[in-house]
């Protein structure tokens, strides 16, 4: 629909859904199945213009391993670190998502973009414009050979730490109430990859990263600092959410925050419940534009991989948040900047362009 804001989003984990449903994935792309929370019938719908799809790798599941998902639901709650996944466990897999994003692509509906021209080219085309992302740095070695072919395919975003560590750093745990200091900094590969990255123009991600990493990322990266899915530590006390401090450093290097819609890292109780309505999505944007100013703040949903609002649902519920921001006061030249605008111009100051 023509009169639909275009949103480019932070953060989606649909590449997980397509490892997790291999011969159904033409069905999972193409159709409106009502699973999950996107597929390209309701990225359509709702304005869902592009971002940056994930390349993550799942943890081993042990038999006695906690269900996140209900432990959430229930704070406080201090989940351990799973165990680092070796590179040569993470490496196939990866490849097998980016093939997963390859064939979306020629599928004729998606484009993965290496520039801030072609995300551009890709949403005039009304294609999905969608950038190769790794959450969690397990597979490339230690060496980075790997981090140069990744490139050569077209990464250009990479969080060297899910939740757990790697031969880069160290994650948060899924800890309530926590502040983001819960571990050592960046090994020294963390720190090579992170001048790595800057020759060559890969987005560094802070999400999931803790604190003295983020801190080393801060003192060794050209680059402006990025967290694609973070919320504020100050209205909900999760580790994975961002302090003021941190918040500052990231405007002072002009960098970007998006907006993360789980349940537990937008409450004030850090539970992982249903909530009506969009007030606490709103209460987290209005403390970012605050802290950052109304240019470095954007969206980062983590569709597919968090539980979110019930009165947003899905991709296809997006012109409700919209409703929602302009009913809270924001103008059409904030709600532009919020919903894609941002995001552009931070990847054109992070790319060089």
């Amino acid at each position: 629909m023509s009169d639909l804001v275009p949103i480019f989003d932070g953060h989606n984990d649909f590449l997980l859904r397509l490892l997790h449903d291999r011969a159904a994935r033409e069905t999972t792309w193409l159709t409106q199945t009502g699973e999950g929370q996107l597929d390209l019938p309701r990225m359509k719908a709702g304005g869902f213009a592009g971002g940056f799809f994930a390349v993550y790798i799942p943890s081993p599941k042990a038999h006695d391993a906690p269900d996140l998902q209900s432990l959430l639901r229930e704070p406080p709650f201090a989940l351990p670190l799973p165990e680092p996944v070796p590179y040569e466990h993470a490496l196939p897999i990866a490849m097998e998502m980016v093939g997963h994003l390859l064939w979306m692509e020629r599928s004729g509906h998606l484009s993965i973009c290496r520039t801030v021209a072609d995300i551009r080219a890709a949403m005039a085309a009304g294609r999905i414009a969608a950038i190769l992302h790794m959450e969690g740095a397990e597979a490339i070695g230690p060496d980075l050979d790997a981090l140069h072919v990744w490139h050569a395919m077209g990464l250009r975003s990479l969080g060297p730490v899910w939740s757990r560590p790697t031969a880069f750093g160290h994650g948060v745990p899924f800890a309530f109430p926590s502040t983001p200091d819960t571990g050592d900094g960046l090994t020294p590969a963390g720190k090579d990859l992170v001048r790595a990255c800057n020759q060559l123009g890969i987005m560094i991600d802070l999400s999931h990263l803790n604190e003295k990493g983020f801190n080393d990322v801060a003192a060794l990266s050209d680059a402006p600092l990025i967290a694609t899915h973070s919320n504020a530590h100050a209205l909900c006390r999760s580790s994975r959410n961002l302090t003021d401090r941190q918040l500052a450093m990231i405007r002072d290097s002009d960098g970007m925050v998006g907006l993360n819609y789980a349940l537990s890292f937008l409450r004030e109780d850090g539970a992982a419940q249903p909530f009506s309505g969009f007030d606490p999505m709103l209460r987290h944007l209005d403390h970012l534009i605050e802290m950052l100013g109304e240019d470095r703040v954007g969206l980062g949903s983590d569709f597919d991989g968090a539980e979110i609002p019930p009165d947003l649902g899905d991709a296809s519920g997006l012109p409700r948040l919209i409703d929602a921001m302009r009913a809270h006061g924001y103008d059409a030249a904030l709600i532009a900047k919020l919903a894609h605008e941002n995001w552009l111009a931070a990847l054109g100051r992070v790319w060089k362009e």
